[in-house]
């Protein structure tokens, strides 16, 4: 019953190959027409495309440049196909042209306004079902952009018949593509404003190639969790996290064990985190990102794990057997910065988009790559989305947020005259304040028991307050759970570097720390960033010889683990690692291997990492009053010329521990230290001298008891023999 032709409009017909169509759906389809309904599809390289109904078929008419049509007399039918024929191929196929928006009015509502928490459920590709059919649904924000097409191996890379339609003034593009399954390659073909054109991956893609291939992938889950009593735990945040303990074992996961998939290390990585008592992991950056030595700190692909070491499901199950055998994973987050790639965020639409529109605001000083434009509600939107989606979709415990202290001030690695002050004058980036109060504000209120980690430099105030509680500076807290605390770690590196014959000169670097140390939450980092670019491994920045550098390594470790604030190492340097790490190689496991003669030295250094974890998670004192002064006291902080320090740490009952630290290279026999009058023994739990760790042996075997003579304050004292470099923990006997 067909007519004639309705060919499309000359001015659509243009639009529509140029790339710059903004409404195809009003074009393509099934339109009513004034004596019944015109039909028309775009499919390049077509030879024929036939309309199929339950009731007839009917030709379309080749119209030229990929255009077909036809004018039925008749209403337009509930239900069609479009039978298309190329030269090797046949295809049918509902028309994508003939449906309405897959997304909802309430999801444009919420991204206009910058507020939808589960972002990755509206942008990106999604199979899915839409008006009972199966597909594909993508969706892009592209405010900029002057026409959208999908691209990928299903069209020949040839995005032509593929253009999406802009859903109003959301800035967002949208097209449902029947019969699209997982696991198809695709990318974005923008149309500039200047009417040039660029290749972009999906911005919420939640699966990428493998680097350096750079195509997104649409991908759905199927991972069954095994989880649950992990998970239930975790909810009730019940301890917080700051009076829990803590310690945690930092990880590239690439070179943990070169090689291994995701999968693999799920059938490794627990067992050893396990084995040394570890509490958490942390992950640095497993987010996609371009080039591998970066270690993930470049980030492009924000919402999907790294493609080099399996799928995003295979990590799953990797969290998954992490939260079974009793273990946290917290992961490096990266919100301060993006790479220029111009397949990526840069520029996105044709113009700045996720970066400021400022130049001198964009680029990064330090690193090369751009700032996000925090101010931007829907920039700021992608970012908190992004942390809770790493929570909830794969069931990350923490999130320690990189480079906090370049989003916070404006004149960052910046001179003089190439920054802006804020509103008020200062240099304070108050979008990047907002910003990140919004994303613990959220986080901690979709995830209980999630904790955020700032690696924070300065002594920005409020890093650990609440957002809500104003501090003297005017800005409410950021929110964070706990934060870095990078002078402890720059002080005690650099006293311990030192000869101890010179220690006594640099004494204050080990007990400056406590003149903060409740300034905020803190954790103690030993960090990847502390044992490469020639700054040495933990064990090689020691002085002496063989022997006593790694004594004093044992040493550091347990007055490190005694000290008030959560621990973090990084590995390799739990069995004293002598080599720097990198990313191409690894942790030196060979060094462990019982046919190494020196592998003793090494089993000893990781043998004591089991034991201070093992005391530290059964000793509430070590943990559980970190943040109250009233769970530490000094008992000799002023011992400058004999190199010792001695104090107790408490735990919320009041019940004691005594920790001492000789790090000098002698014996002393009969140390005499001030006592709480009230114990009646003590008995040494811990000694970093063991022989068993690889120590001389000088212990303390017997319980300790007080004498009534009166020091350091205490009208009780107790007298110790004092290892040679080493660390000593005694507990009511």
């Amino acid at each position: 019953m067909k007519e004639h032709t309705s060919p499309v409009p000359p001015e659509d017909r243009t639009r529509l190959l140029a790339g710059t169509h903004h409404a195809p759906h009003a074009t393509l389809g099934a339109h009513p027409a004034p004596t019944g309904t015109a039909f028309r599809a775009l499919r390049p390289y077509a030879r024929k495309v036939t309309l199929v109904t339950e009731e007839e078929t009917i030709p379309l008419h080749h119209d030229g440049e990929g255009f077909f049509s036809a004018l039925v007399n008749a209403p337009a039918p509930r239900d069609y196909r479009l039978h298309i024929t190329y030269d090797n191929t046949e295809l049918i196929t509902p028309d994508p042209y003939a449906l309405l928006p897959s997304l909802s009015d309430f999801d444009l509502h919420l991204i206009t306004e910058g507020r939808h928490e589960e972002l990755w459920q509206a942008l990106g590709a999604h199979p899915m079902t839409h008006q009972d059919i199966q597909g594909t649904r993508f969706t892009l924000w592209a405010p900029n952009a002057q026409g959208v097409r999908v691209v990928g191996d299903f069209n020949h890379w040839d995005g032509t018949g593929f253009p999406m339609r802009s859903l109003g003034a959301s800035g967002v593009w949208e097209l449902f593509i029947p019969h699209l399954a997982e696991g198809e390659l695709y990318k974005f073909e923008i149309t500039r404003p200047d009417g040039s054109k660029t290749l972009r991956a999906d911005p919420l893609a939640r699966r990428t190639e493998t680097p350096p291939a750079n195509s997104s992938i649409t991908e759905s889950s199927h991972h069954t969790w095994h989880d649950n009593d992990w998970m239930a735990t975790r909810g009730t945040c019940t301890p917080p996290p700051h009076e829990a303990p803590l310690s945690i074992y930092e990880i590239h996961l690439p070179s943990w064990r070169p090689g291994l998939t995701y999968r693999q290390l799920a059938t490794q990585l627990p067992a050893y985190v396990s084995d040394l008592g570890f509490t958490h992991v942390e992950l640095m950056p497993i987010a996609e990102h371009p080039y591998g030595g970066s270690w993930g700190y470049q980030v492009t692909g924000f919402y999907a794990p790294t493609a080099r070491l399996g799928t995003p499901d295979d990590f799953r199950h990797l969290v998954d057997a992490l939260h079974q055998a009793g273990i946290g994973v917290i992961m490096d987050w990266v919100p301060a910065h993006f790479p220029r790639d111009d397949w990526a965020l840069a520029e996105f639409d044709g113009r700045t988009l996720y970066e400021h529109e400022d130049p001198s605001r964009a680029a990064h000083p330090d690193w090369g790559t751009l700032e996000f434009d925090y101010g931007r509600k829907e920039v700021r939107n992608f970012l908190v989305a992004n942390a809770v989606y790493w929570c909830e979709e794969f069931h990350i415990d923490g999130l320690r947020v990189d480079a906090v202290a370049s989003m916070l001030y404006l004149d960052y690695s910046r001179e003089n005259g190439d920054w802006t002050p804020n509103e008020y004058g200062g240099r304070e980036n108050l979008d990047a304040v907002e910003f990140l109060q919004e994303m613990n504000a959220t986080l901690y209120r979709r995830c209980p028991g999630v904790v955020t980690i700032a690696e924070e430099s300065t002594a920005w105030d409020g890093v650990t307050r609440a957002t809500h509680h104003k501090g003297p500076t005017g800005f409410g807290g950021l929110g964070f759970g706990l934060k870095w605390n990078m002078g402890w770690m720059h002080d005690s590196l650099d006293y311990v570097s030192h000869d101890p014959i010179h220690r006594a000169h640099h004494h204050d670097e080990m007990t400056f720390s406590m003149v903060y140390a409740y300034s905020e939450n803190y954790v103690l980092p030993i960090s990847h960033d502390e044992v490469v670019h020639g700054k040495r491994s933990l064990v090689s920045k020691m002085p002496g010889d063989w022997w006593q550098q790694r004594a004093t390594h044992r040493a550091y470790l347990g007055f490190m683990w005694s000290h008030p604030g959560k621990q973090l190492l990084f590995m390799g340097q739990e069995f004293a690692q002598g080599a720097e790490w990198s990313e191409a190689h690894g942790p030196d496991w060979w060094l462990l291997d019982p046919s190494y003669p020196a592998e003793p030295d090494h089993r000893g250094v990781r043998d004591l990492t089991r034991a201070l974890n093992k005391t530290y998670r059964t000793t509430p004192a070590l943990w559980q009053r970190d943040t109250d002064p009233a769970g530490f006291e000094w008992i000799v902080g002023d011992a400058a010329q004999d190199n010792v320090f001695a104090f107790l740490r408490r735990a919320a009952d009041g019940t004691p521990l005594l920790a001492v630290s000789n790090f000098s290279p002698v014996v002393r026999d009969g140390y005499r230290l001030g006592a709480p009058d009230d114990i009646p023994a003590w008995h040494e739990v811990l000694n970093t001298d063991d022989a068993r760790y690889g120590g001389s042996g000088v212990t303390n075997p017997d319980p300790v008891k007080p004498e009534p003579h009166a020091a350091h304050g205490h009208p009780a004292s107790i007298r110790l023999k004092l290892p040679p470099l080493a660390t000593v923990w005694l507990r009511p006997a």
